[in-house]
């Protein structure tokens, strides 16, 4: 036991569990002002519910012994988990510090399905999500699975986690559907600045993601901490570059999303490659990303919020980039293809792709599984009115006479007086 690792991976898991209010405001910054709450509730909820699920049973399959496939159940209702070291640390502390990670990455997913998917049907998603999808492919590369065996590289969770969460938002995307005024002009962010900040407090938990990875105050803390501070700089300054060239104007929204991705792209990479390396990876991954969020909005699929773009397309080309930059001398683990290791790049395209089938599969059965007993959309009625009033009782802004009768009157009454005006 080593008691600056764990003072480490105290501040280390409280700045991933921050996270997660950060993508609320990140998220609830985009979407149109009636489905403010409702979008930021959707990452909220997952603090409750998939942390819950976390303890009682997905540490134990993502992290137990178990098979090359997934974790036993010997630490359900985290049995024979106590104060005992797991490495250099309490092992409660690292249980709780990868629950952190599970919480975000089912909250990840909400970002291509807001404006217009059931809450209750979305809870039970996540949920499912985080065991029978999240916690197997933990265990396959960090929990001592079969792509660790392969020599598979995902520092902090581009496989794991973006990816993983990038695959399952398209299919949910495609299975529950459009907006019914997708798309539309109107269909524009409501508060600007709450993007930003959630951009800016993401970063700042992204230190705990990626460095806190290194389980410990360490050299390779340090590195990763330097590359998750330089890769995100790379992103910021092509995409800005792009965002010029195609329209002449340096959006905020832009800079955000190029933060994100920027992320997204070394998480795979951040213990594993050099400080230039981590630049050029970033700079790299802001074209597909930028590429795929320009060929999105030309298409059917409503994507809302381009969780496709930033963290499948993102977290695909980070992983395979890390195949590329990874550098031995620095990580003591394995070369890329530029320093002389090519069958590297082979293997991250291996666990990507398992990555993609697992996840895309899974997610489309569960989803379908779930339509039949609940319904995913909401509907037509309320999606008009807008999901924070129909689903919580409660609006993110004082809008006149509709807020009044809502703290007066209550949200039933208030719901149906809505729509009469709206029609």
């Amino acid at each position: 036991m080593n008691q600056a690792d764990t003072a480490w991976m105290l501040v280390s898991t409280a700045l991933v569990l921050l996270m997660t209010p950060a993508l609320a405001f990140f998220y609830g910054g985009l979407v149109r002002s009636k489905n403010a709450l409702n979008t930021m509730m959707m990452s909220f909820i997952s603090l409750g519910f998939v942390g819950l699920l976390w303890a009682i049973i997905g540490y134990s399959l993502a992290f137990a012994p178990g098979n090359n496939y997934l974790g036993d159940l010997s630490r359900v209702f985290l049995r024979g988990v106590g104060l005992e070291a797991q490495g250099t640390i309490p092992h409660y502390l690292f249980m709780a510090y990868q629950g952190t990670f599970c919480i975000i990455t089912a909250a990840l997913i909400s970002g291509a399905i807001v404006e217009r998917m059931r809450f209750s049907a979305y809870l039970v998603f996540i949920v499912l999500w985080a065991l029978f999808v999240y916690s197997p492919v933990a265990h396959w590369v960090w929990g001592g699975g079969w792509l660790a065996d392969m020599g598979a590289l995902d520092f902090a969770g581009g496989t794991v986690v973006h990816v993983n969460a990038g695959v399952a938002a398209l299919v949910a995307a495609m299975v529950v559907g459009k907006r019914r005024d997708y798309p539309s002009s109107s269909l524009l962010p409501h508060n600007v600045p709450f993007t930003l900040l959630g951009a800016g407090l993401l970063w700042f938990g992204w230190f705990g993601f990626n460095a806190g990875s290194a389980l410990g105050a360490t050299p390779i803390a340090g590195l990763a901490f330097v590359t998750t501070f330089l890769a995100p700089m790379g992103t910021l300054a092509i995409w800005t570059l792009l965002d010029y060239t195609r329209g002449g104007k340096l959006t905020a929204v832009g800079a955000a999303t190029a933060i994100v991705v920027g992320l997204v792209a070394v998480t795979p990479a951040a213990g594993f490659v050099g400080p230039m390396s981590a630049i050029a990876l970033g700079a790299i991954a802001a074209v597909p990303s930028y590429l795929a969020l320009v060929w999105r909005a030309k298409t059917s699929l409503d994507d809302s919020l381009d969780v496709v773009a930033a963290h499948g397309v993102g977290g695909t080309v980070g992983a395979l980039l890390t195949g590329v930059f990874a550098q031995k001398a620095l990580n003591g683990v394995a070369d890329g293809v530029l320093f002389g290791n090519p069958a590297q790049l082979g293997i991250q395209a291996t666990a990507v792709a398992v990555t993609i089938v697992y996840s895309g599969l899974v997610s489309f059965i569960l989803l379908k599984a779930i339509g039949l007993i609940l319904p995913l959309r909401a509907s037509a009625d309320d999606e008009a009115v807008g999901l924070d009033i129909s689903n919580h009782g409660e609006e993110a802004y004082v809008h006149g006479e509709a807020s009044n009768s809502i703290s007066h009157t209550g949200a039933g009454k208030a719901v149906p007086a809505l729509r009469s005006e709206l029609a």
